[in-house]
């Protein structure tokens, strides 16, 4: 049992590094918006947004964005990034 908590929880710290990249790569298209990716930044990127696209998505469905003024805060990828951090402490505290 503990082999597979210590395997979810390497997991999810993979997955919140894959997170971190995705938030890296969305702030710099949204700060510069006549960045143009070469071809092999976007073959790192795409594998990206593939694996982080369908949690990402079913958050963004269920949380609505946070408006503040004339602006839309995505919360759905900071309550994933919460998220993958709480699993391996709860995982942790049922063994």
């Amino acid at each position: 049992m503990l082999t597979f908590v210590l395997a979810v929880a390497w997991l999810c710290r993979i997955f919140s590094l894959i997170l971190v990249f995705r938030i890296v790569i969305e702030m710099t298209q949204s700060f510069s918006r006549n960045w143009r990716p070469q071809r092999w930044f976007i073959l790192i990127a795409e594998p990206i947004f593939v694996v982080t696209d369908p949690p990402v998505k079913a958050l963004r469905r269920i949380i609505p964005p946070l408006r503040l003024g004339g602006v839309a805060l995505d919360l759905s990828v900071l309550v994933l990034f919460f998220a993958l951090s709480l699993i391996p402490s709860l995982l942790f505290l049922l063994v």
